[in-house]
């Protein structure tokens, strides 16, 4: 019985080699078999992971995309705003601007016949041996027109020029003997005046034909 138990096991000594290795590779293949899907698990989170951060980067780039969009428009709008703004700005200057230029426009001229009174009191009083009176009136003349003068205001030099439509009202024609006076003005009747380059007041003249 013991000789048939030593037979068996020098039996298992002689197995083939072969036979022996073809076993190992066997349990080898088995162990890496057994380790493979452990790694395979692990690549699979590690790859759901990287999807997730794909995931969440698109994410942010539409978040980026939207808010640039957003600041674009803002920003469209507030140059839009300023524009608008700076156009009622100066719309609201011009017309503050002209409402006071038409204020001092119709002060100056109310003033007018003032000056027209005064030139007409110095004609009267130039033969006049009234001294004081000269004197008086042509010192208020000189001052009302110093003032005048300081806020714009200028005569238009009318007697001996040519006649013309943009500074002079033809209230008369007046014949005259020399050719060259022909289409001049004669004489003034009443003194045009300009504010600031404006004809507020034409002239009032003869023109010689």
């Amino acid at each position: 019985m013991k000789e048939n138990k030593d037979n068996a096991e020098i039996e298992n000594e002689v197995k083939d080699p072969e036979q022996t290795e073809l076993q190992q590779e066997c349990g080898s293949t088995e162990t890496k078999e057994n380790k493979e899907p452990k790694k395979s698990k692990e690549e699979k989170k590690e790859a759901r992971k990287v999807e997730a951060l794909k995931d969440e980067i698109e994410d942010l780039k539409d978040q980026i995309s939207t808010l640039e969009g957003k600041v674009a428009a803002e920003r469209s709008d507030y140059l839009r705003l300023m524009a608008e703004f700076e156009t009622f700005r100066r719309r609201t200057a011009e017309e503050k601007l002209e409402l006071v230029n038409s204020a001092a426009t119709d002060t100056i001229k109310g003033l007018l016949p003032v000056l027209d009174d005064c030139q007409r009191a110095l004609e009267m009083l130039k033969d006049s041996s009234d001294e004081a009176a000269k004197e008086g009136t042509s010192l208020i003349y000189t001052k009302l027109m110093g003032y005048l003068q300081s806020k714009g205001l200028e005569p238009i030099v009318s007697t001996g020029e040519k006649f013309d439509t943009d500074f002079h009202e033809a209230v008369a024609q007046f014949p005259v003997p020399e050719e060259e006076k022909k289409g001049k003005v004669f004489d003034t009747v009443e003194t045009g005046y300009t504010l600031n380059g404006k004809v507020i007041r034409f002239a009032k003249v003869v023109v010689g034909i």
